[in-house]
Parts: C-alpha cells; sequence; structure tokens
C-alpha cells in the first residue's frame, strides 16, 4: 500500500515538473521578453551540460550543500537541547519561548549587514545566516514534540521502575521523533533558502547563490536558471535519499510510523 502510494506521489510530481517545463517553454517563446533574458530549454540545457562537464557546477553544488549541512549541524546542536528543556522544565519554557517567539519571525537575510560588519564577508557570516535560519524550526518543533508525548507512556514506564535517563531514552525521545525529523526537514528547507541569500551577499568563494549573482552580473540568465534548476535538484535528492532512510532507521524502528504519516 505505501509503495503504491510513493509510486502515485512521484509519477504527480513528474507530471506537475513537465506541465511547468512546458508552460516555461511556451512563455520563452512567445515574445514577450527576449531570448535573452527567458531563454527556451534547449539552450538552458546546453549551457547546464557545459557546466557539469567543467566541474564548475558540481563544485558550486558541494560548497552550497557543506554550508547547508554545516548550518543544519549547528542549528541542531543549539536547538535539540533547548527544546528538550523547554518541553522538560517549565522554567525553561517561560525563559526561552519569549526570546523565540521574538526571534522566530525576522527573516535570517535581515541580519546579514550585521554580520558581515561583526565577521566581515566570507564562510564565517553564511554559516551564521544559515544557522540562524535553521534553529528556531527545530527548537519549536523539539518543544512541541515533548511536550506532546502521552503521559500515560510516561506514567506507564515510572511504574516499571524507569528512572529519569531511561524514561528519556526509551519513552520522551522515540513519542518525540516524529516532530524532531519533521523540525529537521523544515530546517534544511529554511537552511536552503537562507544559503542561497547569504552567498549571494555575504561574498563566500564559491556557491550556488554566488554564481547566480556573477551571472546576473553579465546578464547570462541560462547560468542563472541552470543553477536554480541544481539547487531544486539536490535539495529533493537530499530530502528523498537521506531524510527518509534516516527515518526508516528511527521512526520507523521505534514503531512511531503511525503518527508520521505514510508517504
Amino acid at each position: 500500500m505505501r509503495e503504491a502510494l510513493n509510486s502515485r506521489s512521484f509519477w504527480r510530481g513528474l507530471a506537475g515538473l513537465v506541465l511547468l517545463l512546458l508552460l516555461w517553454e511556451l512563455f520563452a517563446r512567445s515574445g514577450l521578453f527576449t531570448q535573452a533574458l527567458t531563454p527556451p530549454l534547449n539552450r538552458i540545457a546546453k549551457v547546464a551540460w557545459r557546466i557539469l562537464l567543467d566541474g564548475s557546477l558540481l563544485k558550486n553544488a558541494a560548497y552550497t550543500l557543506s554550508r547547508v549541512l554545516a548550518g543544519l549541524a549547528l542549528a541542531c546542536l543549539v536547538g535539540i537541547p533547548i527544546g528538550i528543556l523547554m518541553g522538560r522544565f517549565r522554567a525553561m519554557e517561560r525563559f526561552f519561548l519569549p526570546l523565540v517567539s521574538v526571534l522566530l519571525p525576522i527573516p535570517s537575510l535581515a541580519w546579514v549587514p550585521l554580520f558581515i560588519l561583526w565577521f566581515g564577508i566570507g564562510e564565517v557570516t553564511t554559516l551564521l545566516v544559515v544557522g540562524y535560519a535553521a534553529t528556531f524550526p527545530v527548537i519549536y518543533n523539539v518543544w512541541t514534540g515533548v511536550r506532546a508525548v502521552n503521559p500515560l507512556w510516561m506514567r506507564s514506564a515510572m511504574a516499571m521502575g524507569a528512572d529519569q535517563k531511561r524514561l528519556f531514552r526509551s519513552v520522551v525521545l522515540p513519542g518525540a521523533s516524529p516532530y524532531v525529523f519533521t523540525g529537521i526537514r523544515l530546517a534544511f528547507g529554511r537552511a536552503w533558502i537562507a544559503v542561497i541569500g547569504g552567498e549571494m551577499l555575504a561574498n563566500p568563494a564559491a556557491g550556488l547563490g554566488r554564481a547566480i549573482f556573477d551571472a546576473r552580473e553579465f546578464l547570462d540568465a541560462e547560468v542563472m536558471l541552470s543553477s536554480i534548476f541544481a539547487i531544486g535538484v539536490v535539495g529533493i535528492v537530499f530530502e528523498r535519499l537521506v531524510f527518509q532512510f534516516v527515518e526508516s532507521r528511527t521512526v520507523a524502528r521505534w514503531g512511531m510510523v503511525a503518527a508520521t504519516g505514510s508517504r
């Protein structure tokens, strides 16, 4: 049943992508804009193949993905402990919740000029922007997940003699896991948005955002669109291959498949 749902989801997604490409091709050849600004698919594919063969596309994608993963790791190191403390201790919730509520709505790119003043242009600023963007979805979802653990499970574990360490490892962590993974997935999406803006503004050595910004200077729409397409491809491949694999080895194994839902 689940395989059938996955198959239908794949074909629906593919149909949506084909429709989008068809609409772009019609728009590019409509004559509303010059093809130098809205190139047709054959020109985009030709340039994408060229920069793939010369290694520049893979190099930029690798730099961008490494920054996303570093920022996501930073967000997990900061966000997961804070979320757990907020969920387990009311005093921590009262302390951190106002800070999270104030900082969450602020776009990560709004911090870029200030980070540049503090840390200069380059890698550190880009990493901090990505980490900032990814941290708050992790905090919020971990906090929600810990609070959503069924109290009956906790009382049953304590009645059977579980101490606090075992209670957390065997009840709280598995019970909150669907929320934790949802938070990390949301953080991954926000990190992708932030890293592209950070690469454009903080001017690191390489990256897809830097490639898009440099191509804009030369009105090279084909390179810009190829880099944008690469962002989507890397994001969805990472989501499908990595997150689903980790989820199957943790959430599914802990018996929390019903909580995460079938995809």
